[in-house]
């Protein structure tokens, strides 16, 4: 019997990612960029060029000596906080191709690196085991899916519009991790396949940061390095927001209406994936709710109302959010009356169901370590500068975003490549002749679009929650992301324009 080739596991596509950027070091030079930081307790910038530093008192002369558009107060006020690349000083070092043993280190090394969001999600598989244990869910799933009969699309216009919100104000990404434990078994219970619930919940995510209107890590954090305010261009990422949001429900709202009516029209007929929550869930449509379910749901709803505000209000990160689920499961065992041994057995098996997204989450960051030990990320950067360098203003742009959209393949964090590129292109505004603001336009725009796919980012921890192959995912968006791209671009020259 012949056998078919299947798609490589998102481990497997993590380790060719790392050894094929291994491989990279050995054929691309070496190169680094100068960098500044800005030390506050004694109002300093150190100034490294490799192995040397030179501590000089903080100036705006300085600055603008080296053609880094910031204002001193930025650096004052805490808010660039890391090393930003310093335009023009771009120089060939020593070559580190990286090696058997760089390779084999580089996942080790990201998870560690990655701890902090590997205990969360954890936790939040503990969570989601203890509060599974109480049956609660099924009953509110079975409840849920009683009254959206018929009315599933609403579920998908709201739960997409939320969560782009909190993608464009705050950055929601990471934390998104924690709501496909609760939708799944919704959207299942609707009728729809297992690629609806992470469509709706990641590409809500990605449309919001793409369109990034105030998020800090993003917007402001790029807005400050290029030295412009971060309130100019808002118009064309709200017009992004709107429009791109517009577009993503109605592409998602199509392929479930589609696999609805006929379910031979889904990417996964006869793929026999089957999703980690609802292995024990019967979902039976009621018409009311006991009063411990009432308030085990409450509860369980008030946990990610909690998080949600101290991320956006109290500036909570994954220590506190971390925290907070794990009282909550403890509150819930309470409730339940489970038993310390029940507890300890339902909390555990929860967090080995997210055991596999852990790891893809810190073998991502691999890669990373290879690129920036190899000492090629910033020849990368150096190459795509010189591309752009020089076109009329009309193809900058877009081919600009381009540029972005593949540099964020290497540095997926957002104030990461912010950091690294924003100093230097925004110092080609001028010699180009396109205001600074539309190149932070292009860079969320570039960067957001490649998000809905690259895998370093959350792509991949995002279809494991769920067990959808990255290549199903692939042949699911790439529709959409053309769409989005050919949107971007009319959204940039409107920029020029008006």
């Amino acid at each position: 019997m012949k056998k078919t080739l299947k798609f490589p596991s998102p481990y497997s596509v993590l380790f060719i990612a790392i050894i094929l950027s291994a491989i990279a070091t050995w054929f691309l030079p070496a190169g680094h960029y100068n960098t500044l930081l800005y030390e506050s307790s004694t109002n300093e910038f150190i100034i490294s060029s490799g192995e040397n530093e030179e501590r000089v008192v903080a100036s705006q002369e300085l600055l603008d000596a080296y053609n880094i558009a910031i204002s001193l107060d930025k650096f004052e006020e805490g808010k660039i906080k890391k090393p930003i690349s310093i335009p023009g000083t771009y120089s060939k070092v020593d070559a580190k191709p990286q090696g058997f043993f760089e390779i084999l280190f580089a996942p080790i090394k990201g998870i560690y690196e990655a701890i902090d969001i590997i205990l969360f999600v954890l936790i939040i598989g503990g969570f989601i085991g203890v509060f599974n244990s109480s049956g609660a869910f099924n009953d509110g799933v079975g409840f849920l899916a009683h009254r959206l009969n018929g009315k599933e699309n609403i579920l998908i216009i709201i739960v997409t519009t939320l969560i782009a919100i909190g993608g464009t104000t705050f950055g929601l990404a990471e934390e998104t991790l924690a709501f496909y434990p609760i939708l799944v078994p919704v959207f299942l219970a609707a009728g729809y396949d297992l690629i609806v619930p992470v469509a709706v919940i990641y590409i809500g995510s990605s449309i919001g940061s793409m369109a990034s209107t105030v998020n800090p890590f993003s917007t402001i954090i790029a807005s400050d390095a290029a030295g412009v305010n971060w309130t100019v261009g808002i118009y064309s990422r709200l017009a992004l927001l709107v429009l791109g949001l517009a577009v993503c429900i109605w592409f998602v709202i199509r392929y479930a209406n589609k696999i609805k009516k006929d379910p031979t029209k889904s990417l996964l007929y006869n793929t026999k994936l089957s999703s980690p929550f609802d292995s024990n869930l019967k979902v039976l449509p009621q018409s009311s709710l006991k009063s411990i379910t009432k308030v085990l749901l409450s509860l369980f709803a008030c946990t990610f109302i909690v998080m949600i505000y101290g991320v956006s209000v109290l500036g909570w990160w994954f220590e506190e959010m971390t925290a907070l689920f794990l009282v909550a499961a403890i509150l819930i065992g309470i409730l339940q009356r489970v038993g310390e041994q029940n507890f300890i057995k339902e909390f555990i098996n929860g967090a080995k169901d997210l055991l596999g997204v852990s790891f893809i989450i810190g073998i991502a960051r691999g890669v990373t370590f290879v690129l920036n030990e190899g000492q090629i990320s910033d020849t990368i950067l150096f190459y795509a500068t010189n591309i752009v360098e020089g076109m009329p203003p009309a193809l900058f742009l877009p081919i600009l975003m381009m540029v972005f959209f593949v540099l964020t393949l290497f540095i997926s964090s957002s104030s990461g490549l912010a950091l690294v590129t924003m100093p230097i292109m925004s110092s080609l505004a001028p010699v180009v002749g396109v205001p600074p603001e539309e190149i932070v336009n292009t860079y969320l725009f570039g960067m957001g679009l490649m998000s809905f796919i690259t895998p370093t980012g959350l792509i991949l921890p995002s279809l494991a929650m769920v067990n959808v192959n990255y290549n199903i995912w692939l042949k699911f968006i790439w529709p959409l992301m053309l769409i989005l791209a050919i949107l971007s671009f009319i959204i940039l020259w409107g920029g020029l324009l008006f």
